[in-house]
């Protein structure tokens, strides 16, 4: 294990829970807050800003840069996407009853990709807010995250399944299941180097799937770190939350793996994205945001 110094910042009480975190178009750092159902913005000053989305059962949480210059957030409590302005100004998509949205990102086709954890479906939403579900051919798959990948398809890990499935703009969806049993995929992000990187969450490894559907994985060097969410490295690689283990932890492109411990103890880092100048920030739902810059 590596050492570096990381910056914490308080960003809320411990009961909001951050969870999401992207960053948006505007350069400020947009977090969901899963617990108060709400978002909040963080600006290069370090102020930041609060927005209500629907109250404590709407339950946000991952957040996404959306094709319009907006910011567009599952809700997975009341089954709904919300979008938001980089002003604050908010509009909701209502989707069927029992998605249980979790995943989000943009797809490659203009439109927002989402993963439905209780409804066995990814579906697409448009700018306009047209939804569209594209069935999954698994039961009780529980699909968690969504990455548009390099080959014109939404790719999504199926966290009870054991598998990553492959979305085509025409519908069409493939399967791939994991080599290792029990594995549980959670977060997924499109590499700089034609491939897609997930985390396993049961199996404290980080994998590795081409658009042909080759697979390898990578021990971490705690198998008990319970790996959450994943970002690419637009230097290569892709960097990682390590919730159990209180880390974040990064992979290069040979499979190398080092982690970097956080400052306060049981912190739960969640979701974690890379800024414009290559710093690392990660949602700590203990009310923080950790700043590690490489």
């Amino acid at each position: 294990m590596t050492s570096t110094v990381i910056r914490e910042i308080p960003l809320s009480d411990p009961q909001a829970g951050p969870y999401g975190i992207t960053t948006g178009p505007d350069g400020a750092l947009w977090l969901t807050l899963v617990h108060a159902g709400a978002l909040a913005r963080v600006a290069a000053d370090g102020s930041v800003r609060r927005w209500p989305v629907g109250g404590p059962g709407s339950r946000p949480l991952i957040v996404t840069p959306g094709p319009d210059g907006a910011l567009w957030f599952t809700r997975s409590g009341d089954d709904r996407i919300g979008r938001i302005t980089t002003d604050g100004e908010q509009s909701e998509v209502v989707l069927p009853a029992g998605t249980g949205p979790c995943g989000i990102a943009a797809g490659p086709d203009g439109a927002l990709w989402y993963a439905g954890m209780s409804s066995d479906t990814v579906g697409r939403v448009s700018t306009d807010g047209v939804v569209t579900e594209v069935r999954l051919p698994v039961s009780g798959a529980f699909a968690s995250m969504v990455a548009a990948g390099p080959d014109d398809a939404v790719w999504c890990t199926l966290n009870q399944a054991n598998a990553i499935a492959r979305v085509g703009m025409d519908g069409v969806v493939r399967v791939h299941p994991l080599p290792t049993e029990g594995a549980a995929p959670v977060g997924i992000t499109a590499g700089v180097d034609g491939a897609l990187w997930f985390v396993e969450i049961a199996a404290g490894q980080v994998g590795r799937i081409t658009p042909d559907g080759r697979i390898e994985e990578y021990p971490l060097p705690d198998r008990t770190a319970r790996p959450h969410a994943i970002v690419a490295d637009p230097a290569g690689g892709a960097w990682f939350t390590e919730w159990a283990g209180n880390r974040i932890g990064h992979v290069d492109p040979t499979g190398r793996v080092d982690t970097y411990e956080l400052p306060t103890p049981n912190s739960e880092p969640h979701g974690l994205t890379v800024a414009s100048d290559g710093t690392v920030h990660a949602a700590l739902e203990i009310g923080r945001l950790a700043c590690l810059t490489p």
